[in-house]
């Protein structure tokens, strides 16, 4: 017979016209279990109407994130173990810095926008590359010359950790800035000035929050301080009368 915990899921709710605030739902469930296993149960045997995001349910389409105990996670893979004890409890909220449309759904529209078009129409960013161009986020390359697969999840986390996120609806955020750095170091190095403003690679506060999340090992905080890096060199070269961004030939 499988281990069962009591655990008290404490889930924000919001509805249209409706206050917002939490309830409390009380499960006996598997510790060994996820937490987005806790919300099905929830939705499935306690309230139907309660709106969540999931899909794939092993880690691989970034659906299901959302704020555990305060702190961004992918529910699909965060333990019940990992994030409570027997008979305690477990705050779940939706992800911050984005509109809620219900509970914990919120609306990810912008955020995709800006993945898509880092520079609003001009700018395609490359989030995906090829193995053999590949990047280690600390530069430590192994011997055998295969790198990882530079990956972003498309989850949010990184955008609901950023605290400079909560200061302009303007901001491109740590994704499409980590995009358009794989698009500049690998593709087209002249797009680094894309990003060159206020509401681009100059609103981070080098906080690292989004690094600290990321379930992807993207490391969007990295890639934000290598924009910047080339986005100066760009400015230098600029002035000097060279046109082309750093490592441009």
């Amino acid at each position: 017979m499988s281990e069962k915990w009591k655990v008290t899921f404490t889930v924000y709710r919001q509805k249209a016209d409706e206050k917002p605030g939490f309830q409390d739902f009380e499960l006996e469930i598997n510790p060994d279990e996820y937490v987005l296993d806790g919300i099905e149960k929830i939705w499935a045997y306690h309230d139907r109407s309660l709106v969540y995001r999931h899909a794939c349910h092993h880690s691989a389409c970034g659906a299901c994130g959302m704020r555990v105990n305060h702190r961004e996670k992918l529910t699909c893979i965060t333990l019940i173990r990992d994030v409570t004890h027997d008979g305690g409890k477990i705050v779940v909220e939706p992800l911050r810095n984005m509109p809620i449309i219900s509970d914990l759904a919120v609306d990810m529209g912008q955020f995709f926008r800006n993945l898509d078009n880092v520079d609003y129409n001009q700018v395609q960013p490359v989030i995906n590359q090829p193995l053999d161009k590949g990047i280690q986020p600390d530069k430590k390359h192994s011997d055998s010359g295969m790198e990882r697969l530079v990956d972003c999840l498309e989850c949010g986390l990184c955008i609901s950790a950023c605290p400079a996120s909560s200061t302009s609806l303007e901001y491109l955020g740590p994704a499409a800035l980590g995009a358009n750095q794989a698009k500049a170091r690998y593709e087209d190095k002249n797009t680094v000035t894309m990003t060159d403003n206020q509401d681009g690679v100059w609103r981070c506060h080098s906080a690292f929050e989004c690094s600290e999340v990321c379930p992807s090992n993207f490391e969007p905080g990295w890639r934000i301080m290598d924009l910047r890096k080339m986005t100066i060199s760009a400015r230098f070269q600029h002035l000097f009368g060279k046109a082309t961004p750093e490592g441009g030939k």
